[in-house]
C-alpha cells in the first residue's frame, strides 16, 4: 500500500434527519480493501437528489453526505493498477469494477459487483474499485476554479444530462425537448447541444434558469408545463412532437409531460431519480416511444468528457451558481431546497 500521512479527523456533511444537516469532526476513512483509494478533495457539491432525503421523501438517519468529487490520490491499495498517489481524478457517483459484462456493455452504474464510497462533502473519501471507476486528469488539478468546477460536474450532472441526451437520441437534424431546468436538465440542454441537435426546446419558468440554458444552446424556452407545454413542443415542430425528450426530475408530471411532447417513434431519456412515478400501459403502447433511462453510466463518458473540458468545448462548471465553504453546507441545501441557488459547490 502507498500513502502519504494522513491526519486522524476531518470535516464532514452529516444529514441527521429531514431538513437537519451539520458538519462535524470524524475519522479521516483509510484503505480497507486492496482495490481502494482514499482520495484529498479538491471540492465537492450538494446535488438535487440529496434534497429528496432532505425534505423528508426518503428516510434518513445520521448519513454521510455527497456523491460528486474530484481530488487527489493519497493512499492507494495494492491491487490498484491504472492510478497512483498523486494523480487527481474524476469519479462516477456509481461505483463499478469496468470488468462485468454489464460494464463492458457500457452501463459501469449497474455493475454486477458495485463499491461504494464514504461520502464526498468531506475533506477526504474512500473509493472502492478505484481502477473501475476513477479517471486520472490529464495535467492534474487545475489552478482555475472554473476550471476545476467543469471537472466537478463531469461526476455527476454533466455524465447524468449527457446519459440523457444520449438516450433521447440528441444528433443532427434532431429536435430535443428537455423536462427540468435543475442542474441535470441544464446540463441535458448542453449537451444536447454538444451533440449536434438541431433544435433544442428547454422548459423553465425561472428567469435566471431559461437564461443558463440559453446559454448553453436552448433555442427556445417554454414556460408552459404538462399538456400545455407538450402542446407547444408539437406546435413548434409541425405537429409531430420532439424526436427525443430528455426527462430530468423524476416526478409523474414530468414524465407524463415528456412522454407527451415526444412524437411517435422518438426517444424518451429519463435521468430524474424517480419519485411515485407510474406510466400507463395503455397511453405507453399508443404513444409509441421508445423509454431509455436510469443512473447514468457517467464512467463510460468521462474520458470524452475531460477531453471536452480542456478542449474549452463546453463549460458545465456554470451550472454552480454560488460557493460555499465546506462548514456552511446547512445553508447550501437550504438555498437549493429554496431554489434560490441552481448548484452549490463546497469548497474543500
Amino acid at each position: 500500500m502507498t500513502a502519504t500521512t494522513l491526519p486522524d479527523t476531518m470535516r464532514a456533511v452529516i444529514m441527521r434527519g429531514p431538513g437537519d444537516v451539520v458538519v462535524e469532526d470524524v475519522e479521516v476513512p483509510r484503505v480497507v480493501k486492496p482495490t481502494d483509494v482514499v482520495i484529498k478533495l479538491a471540492a465537492a457539491c450538494i446535488c438535487g437528489s440529496d434534497l429528496w432525503p432532505y425534505r423528508g421523501l426518503e428516510p434518513v438517519e445520521n448519513r454521510p453526505m455527497g456523491h460528486e468529487y474530484v481530488g487527489t490520490i493519497v493512499e492507494a491499495g495494492d491491487e490498484v493498477k491504472t492510478l497512483k498517489v498523486g494523480d487527481f481524478v474524476i469519479g462516477s457517483f456509481m461505483l463499478s469494477d469496468g470488468t462485468c459484462e454489464i460494464c463492458q456493455a457500457g452501463y459501469p452504474s449497474r455493475c454486477a459487483n458495485a463499491g461504494s464510497y464514504t461520502g464526498s462533502q468531506a475533506q477526504y473519501m474512500r473509493v472502492e474499485l478505484a481502477d473501475g471507476s476513477l479517471v486520472a486528469v490529464p495535467g492534474g488539478e487545475p489552478d482555475d476554479p472554473d476550471r476545476l468546477a467543469d471537472y466537478l460536474a463531469a461526476s455527476d450532472v454533466l455524465g447524468t444530462g449527457w446519459f440523457g441526451a444520449v438516450a433521447a437520441e440528441a444528433g443532427p437534424g434532431k429536435t430535443i425537448a428537455v423536462v427540468g431546468d435543475g442542474a441535470v436538465g441544464l446540463s441535458a440542454v448542453l449537451a444536447a447541444k454538444a451533440l449536434g441537435a438541431e433544435k433544442v426546446i428547454a422548459f423553465s419558468r425561472h428567469e435566471d434558469r431559461a437564461a443558463l440554458a440559453r446559454e448553453f444552446g436552448a433555442d427556445v424556452v417554454i414556460a408552459e408545463r404538462g399538456e400545455e407545454g407538450a402542446a407547444k413542443v408539437k406546435e413548434l415542430t409541425g405537429g409531430y412532437g420532439a424526436h427525443g425528450v430528455v426527462e430530468a426530475v423524476g416526478n409523474q408530471v414530468s414524465m407524463d409531460q415528456a412522454i407527451a411532447s415526444c412524437r411517435p417513434g422518438g426517444y424518451v431519456g429519463f435521468v430524474g431519480v424517480g419519485h411515485d412515478q407510474q406510466i400507463d400501459g395503455t397511453g405507453l403502447f399508443f404513444a409509441e416511444v421508445h423509454l431509455h433511462g436510469g443512473p447514468a453510466p457517467v464512467r463510460r463518458f468521462l474520458p470524452d468528457l475531460i477531453r471536452r473540458i480542456q478542449a474549452d468545448e463546453i463549460h458545465p462548471g456554470k451550472v454552480f451558481t454560488t460557493r460555499i465553504p465546506l462548514d456552511d453546507a446547512a445553508e447550501g441545501y437550504k438555498a437549493m431546497d429554496e431554489r434560490r441557488e441552481i448548484k452549490v459547490l463546497l469548497e474543500v
